[in-house]
């Protein structure tokens, strides 16, 4: 078979199409014959419906399927045959014109781009580290305290005071008129962990139980509340009760308390630390896997398919859906998400996706085995039963793939930092904790 493939514009091209006529209505024909044998219509046994009938009914729709089916596969033909690499799905217009007995379709399309990677050496990227400190594996040890702390009521001389949890009545005005969620009976929550505004929660500190005070508060211009930003209200606050914070001692019994089974201080500290390692390793790599993949589609060249972009514009409009939908926003359904949003964004998703992908191929970066084994074992150390983990991992394809997925990149991520200029550059382990 000849294919004659015209380019029309940077990566699209266009084949020409001719399907027998005979062929299709050999094809149409064989499939009403099989579809007559299980066809019902009310006067006839089944199996019994005549071919005139059967082809009035649905000869229609048959024949719509045979020649999609038929266009498809020499679609396929001709793509192999010419040795070219398909990008999207092709568009197909049929042709007023073509051989007689043929039927004629265009089918323009997109090929993947070459791409061209630029010498790496002159680029310079930054690769950031951090230390955990015996003051990090302090203040972590501080947070499983407060969430075993109990709290106990405090004296009625005494005043609210930082850590403390209070029992409020409040009611806040606009202008002297209430508004929404503005008032709560029996309110509790902690001062200084910032579950108010601060405003708020200054104003009741020093507060005894029985006492009352009035206060303004600024909402701020980015509130929650639309109808309540950058508006200024008078709330009354009532105390009702102050409770004490009481952490426990972090002595052997605590470290019993939280499952170490040495039950003592020091492997306390040490599992600790061996999680915030853990966790600051993946940090770390996230943070310099994204600096490398910057500097990667920096210093490519290739033409990006329309096709690729769109379809991974409507993959992410989608996702935006689903996660309103999640939220519980109403007809989240049929929400307008404006596509051109997600544009930039996916296109440098497959931008970055083709980059990747030529480097893999042509440096030899492919996943092995003992790298997904290693990378399995280190996700299952954060969970109480590793092995089980291990054979979650391993029996399930679409998990595999996502690991697969994750130690390419780290692959990439190595091969480019041992070709580029690097500047390390230490961080706060706070910093690095911080950051999303």
């Amino acid at each position: 078979m000849t294919v004659t493939v015209e380019t029309l514009e940077k990566l699209e091209r266009r084949i020409t199409l001719n399907l027998s006529v005979q062929e299709i209505g050999l094809e149409v024909d064989s499939r009403l014959k099989r579809l007559s044998r299980t066809v019902k219509a009310d006067g006839f046994r089944p199996g019994k419906v005549p071919m005139s009938v059967v082809a009035q009914r649905y000869g229609y729709s048959v024949q719509y399927e045979v020649v999609n089916d038929k266009v498809g596969k020499a679609f396929s033909d001709a793509a192999t045959e010419a040795k070219l690499r398909v990008a999207g799905a092709p568009r197909i217009a049929q042709k007023d014109e073509a051989p007689e007995g043929h039927l004629g379709f265009d089918a323009t399309f997109e090929v993947y781009p070459e791409v061209r990677l630029g010498d790496l050496s002159p680029l310079e990227v930054e690769r950031i580290s951090t230390e955990v400190t015996e003051a990090a594996v302090d203040r972590t040890i501080d947070i499983l305290r407060k969430q075993r702390r109990t709290f106990a009521q405090r004296p009625a001389s005494e005043g609210a005071a930082e850590a403390d949890r209070v029992t409020i009545d409040f009611e806040g005005k606009i202008d002297g008129e209430p508004f929404a969620g503005g008032k709560a009976e029996a309110f509790q929550f902690i001062i200084g962990e910032g579950q108010m505004l601060e405003q708020f929660d200054l104003a009741v500190r020093g507060m005894r139980v029985g006492e009352s005070k009035t206060f303004p508060l600024q909402f701020p211009a980015d509130y929650q509340g639309q109808d309540v930003a950058g508006k200024e209200a008078d709330f009354l606050v009532t105390m009702k009760k102050i409770e004490a914070a009481h952490l426990p001692e972090v002595d052997d019994a605590f470290a019993k308390a939280l499952g170490i089974k040495e039950g003592t201080v020091e492997a306390l500290r040490s599992d600790v630390r061996k999680n915030l390692d853990r966790e600051v390793k993946f940090r770390l790599m996230s943070r310099n896997k994204a600096a490398v993949m910057d500097a990667l589609v920096k210093s490519a060249e290739l033409d990006v398919p329309k096709s690729l972009v769109d379809s991974e514009t409507e993959r992410m409009v989608e996702s935006a859906r689903a996660d309103l939908k999640q939220r519980g926003i109403k007809d989240a359904d049929t929400a307008p998400i404006p596509a051109d949003i997600f544009k930039p964004q996916a296109e440098r998703r497959v931008r970055l996706g083709l980059v990747v992908a030529e480097l893999v191929r042509s440096s030899g970066l492919q996943a092995k085995p003992e790298q997904l084994q290693k990378h399995i074992e280190e996700l299952s150390q954060s969970y109480e039963r590793p092995a089980e983990v291990v054979r979650y991992y391993l029996s399930d394809r679409q998990r595999m793939a996502e690991v697969e997925a994750v130690v390419i990149e780290n692959n990439v991520t190595d091969h480019v930092l041992g070709q580029v200029k690097v500047v390390d550059k230490v961080v706060p382990f706070d910093e690095l904790m911080a950051s999303a």
